[in-house]
This record gives structure tokens, C-alpha cells and sequence, in this order.
């Protein structure tokens, strides 16, 4: 058969149905593994170190209120995740999706935001698990100019390099390799959290905790958050805290039962990530309380790393643990949110929205090929690039990623109700998980996404950095979404065949 015969025939199943078999090894993950890699992409030990401070600075005590705020959207986009899931189970998911509900622009720049959000994240998991990489074997060694090492830019650059090349070298090589290094990273980092709630009460309960401070019902209440610029920020940084649960839906070509399995592992991996937040936050507040000093979680110096300063005097000589517990979070985290965008970019390439080579799966182990080295070597570049140029930029960056987030989830819980508009009316179920928890959830994020483009013009939001006195923060998370609209008009040059409905057809 020659090659345009072959590819001919393998676009029959698109060109008819919608979708296609893109030769990604199936029924090789069940809930529980899809659950352990969603729970690995979130990181809860390292967003949780990085994510406590910050937030309690904005809400204080009312931080369990705000993360059930940041919850409630994340849940309603879910519930809609999984009615197109089970409707059209396919590696796309946001790009699919929306190219299904609204057509080929919409549903390309939904693919866009998601590519480009996990490939930032993914050079700043790296940065964070080399961090703690030097502080680790500082603490080990009792040598505190081992930690220093992460500030040296020839060093740090070639360090986190490796991290990412090792990541791609375990995505690559399958779901069977993927779970079997996210079962134990996961489990430990959960273990350790665990340990650390565990001792920050008992400290709490004895009388030795740094600011005991009861627990009130008025901590679990939104309205009591002093300010509506407050609530939104705190709000902003909760739903970031979240994100990362979507990556159960882009296997779920890979899974047992791929119109059930994706679905429950994104519900279950939510309640979850849910429940680790609560308790740790409730631990943090009872044992330290919000106060500017000291151990204080409202003390700005302790915002880098609550965990790094907490640690110690709740866990005394195991504190070591928490250490480990951080790098394998992010070095788990680094190697899971790989699956996202490698699969989107093999979706892409397999209906031609993208250079048909992105949808090559390798032979050996059924996985996306070219699409997993692309992904890790657009991390790598970025990287290298923003450390270069400015430490300011490459965070700057990773606080823009709120846009894309917000603007790709958004996207999809909206195609949810536009896909579904013809039957969601007719049943009680249908009516509440095919239009009304969508809706709601996406309004929310695309409010969540013009709101903070708007307070991100501001020079002041971020690191500070402006040019001609517009935010970097602005000009870095829009710029890279006007990127994606110049890609896809090349694209629309190149290969219009996708553009045309050729390849993916639009539902009407």
C-alpha cells in the first residue's frame, strides 16, 4: 500500500464518523491510574507550598472559603468534560470538541490555549523540582552553598535540561511507564501531606502550636472576605491551584472504557484535590494562624514556601521529608502534564490541523512520538529563553498562564452546551450536566479570563515590568494567544483541509 493510500484510508474513519484511531495503546488505564496521573499533574505538594501564603495574604482566614469558590467552577466544567467525553472520546478533547461545537478557528485556538499552558507550566515545574533538587542534597550533605548551586545560570540552565529530557524520555515510553513512576511519587508526596496535617493538630490540640487558632465556621464563607478585589484574587489563584484534572480526559483513548473511565477519574480527582486542600489549609491556619510575623501564614516572607518554613517545627527531624515530598511533587507534576499537550498535538496532527507528522504514534510503545519530543523541546526552549532574558519574564509568564487557562476551559464547557443543545432540555440529568453546570462554569472563567486581562494591564500586576506602561503580565499571556492566531492562519495557508471541515467535521 503506498503512503497516500495509507494515509488516505486511516482518514476514512474522521472524514465519516468525526473521529479516528490514532494507534494509541488501549484499555492500559483504569480510574484508579487515571486518578494517580491527575492528582500527579496538579502537584498538590508543591502548589499547595507555593500557593498557601500568597492567598492567605489576600483572604485570610477565609481561605477554605476561597478555595470552595475556586472548586465550584472547576466541578460545573468537569460535570461538562465528561458529557462530551462519553458523547466523543478522543486524545483532542478541547481542540476536538470545540472544533466539533463551533468549527475549526474556535476549536483550534481551544487546542492552542491548552498546548501552550501545559508547555509554560512544564519549564516552571522543572525550575521548581531543580530548586529542590540543590536544597535537598543541601539539607542531606549539611552543605547550605549546595542550594545556592539553582542561582547559577550554568548550572540551574543544564540541571533542569536533564529534568525535562528525563520526563520525555518516561512519556514516551508509554502509560504502562507513566503509571508505574506516578504510583509511587504520588503516594509518598500524599503520605507526607498527610503526616504534616496529622502533626500540625496534635501540635494545635497540645498547646504548642505557634498561634493556635480555632477553627470557625466563618472561615468556610465567601461573603466574609473583606473585599470583592480580595475575593477575586484569591479566587484567581484557587482556580490555578486546581488546574491540571483534564489530564485523565486526554487519555482517555488509552483507558479501559474510554466514554466512562475519563470522565470519573476527572470527578474523583477534583473531590480529592478538594479534600487535600481543605484539611491542609485548616492545618496551616490552626497551627500558625494568619499573622505577619514569625511563623505566621500572612508573613510575606514565608510566601515563597509555607511548607519550607512550617515544616520543621510541625514534623521536627522528619522535616526533611516535605523536602523530598516537593521535588517528586513537581518532578511527578513535570513528567504527567507532558500527556496534555502531547496528545493534543497528536490529535492536531492526525486531522491535519497541524503537519501530519505530529500524529505519528510510535510502534514500539503506542504513544505519541514527535508530539512528546516537540512538547518537552518547546519546554526546554522556553525556558532557557525567559531565564535568559529575566527571571521577571519567566514568572511573569507563569502568572499570564491564568489567561489561557481560563480562556481554554472556559471554551470547552460552552462547547458542551452548544454541542448538546438539541437534547440537553429533555431530561432533569441532561438539562443540569449537558447545559446548566457547563454554562455556569463557563461564564465564570471567561469573566475569571476579562477580568484578569484587564487588572493585568496594570504594570504593577505581576513582577512589576511594563513596557510603555502596559503589564508584562498582559503583553506576555495575550501575546502568546495572538501567537496561536498567526499559526493558525499559516496553518489555514498550508493545510486548509482541516479549515474546510475536511478532516474533523463540525457538528451542526
Amino acid at each position: 500500500m503506498s503512503r497516500d493510500t495509507a494515509t488516505e484510508s486511516r482518514a476514512t474513519p474522521a472524514a465519516e464518523s468525526g473521529l479516528g484511531d490514532k494507534g494509541l495503546s488501549k484499555g492500559t488505564v483504569g480510574v484508579l491510574g487515571a486518578v494517580v496521573i491527575g492528582i500527579s499533574c496538579i502537584a498538590p505538594a508543591y502548589t499547595l507550598t507555593a500557593a498557601l501564603g500568597p492567598t492567605v495574604a489576600e483572604v485570610g482566614t477565609q481561605l477554605p472559603a476561597i478555595f470552595l469558590a475556586g472548586f465550584l467552577p472547576m466541578l460545573l466544567v468537569a460535570l461538562g468534560y465528561r458529557e462530551l467525553n462519553s458523547a466523543m472520546p478522543d486524545s483532542g478533547t478541547s481542540f476536538t470538541w470545540a472544533t466539533r461545537a463551533f468549527g475549526p478557528w474556535i476549536g483550534w485556538m481551544g487546542g492552542w490555549g491548552l498546548i501552550a499552558a501545559t508547555i509554560i507550566v512544564l519549564s516552571n515545574l522543572a525550575a521548581v523540582a531543580v530548586d529542590f533538587f540543590y536544597l535537598l542534597i543541601a539539607q542531606l550533605t549539611g552543605n547550605d552553598a549546595i542550594a545556592e548551586l539553582t542561582r547559577n545560570l550554568w548550572v540551574n540552565i543544564p540541571t533542569t535540561l536533564v529534568f525535562i529530557a528525563a520526563a520525555c524520555w518516561i512519556s514516551y515510553r508509554g502509560m504502562q511507564t507513566t503509571k508505574a513512576f506516578q504510583y509511587a511519587l504520588v503516594a509518598f508526596q500524599l503520605v507526607v501531606l498527610t503526616w504534616f496535617a496529622v502533626a500540625a493538630f496534635s501540635h494545635v490540640n497540645n498547646g504548642t502550636a505557634f498561634d493556635p487558632t480555632p477553627i470557625a465556621l466563618d472561615w468556610f464563607n465567601p461573603m466574609a472576605v473583606h473585599s470583592f478585589a480580595a475575593f477575586a484574587a484569591g479566587v484567581s489563584l484557587s482556580i490555578f491551584i486546581f488546574w491540571g484534572w483534564d489530564v485523565t480526559l486526554t487519555m482517555n483513548e488509552e483507558t479501559t472504557n474510554p466514554a466512562k473511565v475519563p470522565g470519573r477519574a476527572a470527578t474523583l480527582t477534583i473531590l480529592i484535590i478538594m479534600g487535600i486542600y481543605m484539611v491542609i489549609s485548616l492545618a496551616v491556619i490552626s497551627y500558625a494562624g494568619i499573622g505577619e510575623t514569625g511563623l505566621g501564614a500572612g508573613n510575606p516572607e514565608n510566601q515563597e514556601s509555607i511548607f519550607a518554613v512550617l515544616a520543621g517545627p510541625i514534623m521536627g527531624p522528619f522535616a526533611i521529608l516535605m523536602s523530598l515530598a516537593i521535588l517528586s511533587s513537581s518532578a511527578a507534576s513535570l513528567q504527567s502534564t507532558l500527556v496534555s499537550p502531547a496528545r493534543t498535538i497528536l490529535a492536531m496532527g492526525y486531522y491535519k490541523a497541524l503537519p501530519e507528522r505530529f500524529g505519528k504514534v510510535s510502534p514500539r510503545f503506542m504513544s505519541p512520538s514527535t508530539a512528546t519530543i516537540t512538547a518537552g523541546s518547546a519546554a526546554a526552549v522556553f525556558y532557557v529563553v525567559t531565564r535568559l532574558l529575566s527571571e521577571n519574564a519567566l514568572w511573569d509568564t507563569i502568572t499570564a498562564l491564568g489567561l489561557m487557562i481560563c480562556f481554554y476551559y472556559g471554551v470547552t464547557a460552552l462547547a458542551c452546551v452548544w454541542y448538546f443543545r438539541r437534547e440537553a432540555f429533555d431530561t432533569v440529568r441532561g438539562f443540569f450536566f449537558k447545559f446548566l453546570a457547563p454554562l455556569v462554569g463557563g461564564v465564570i472563567l471567561l469573566v475569571m479570563f476579562a477580568s484578569t486581562a484587564r487588572d493585568s494591564m496594570d504594570p504593577d500586576y505581576g513582577s512589576g515590568s511594563n513596557i510603555a506602561g502596559l503589564g508584562m503580565v498582559f503583553i506576555l499571556g495575550m501575546g502568546v494567544l495572538v501567537l496561536g492566531v498567526a499559526v493558525m492562519l499559516y496553518m489555514r495557508i498550508r493545510q486548509p483541509g482541516f479549515f474546510k471541515g475536511e478532516t474533523l467535521k463540525r457538528m451542526l
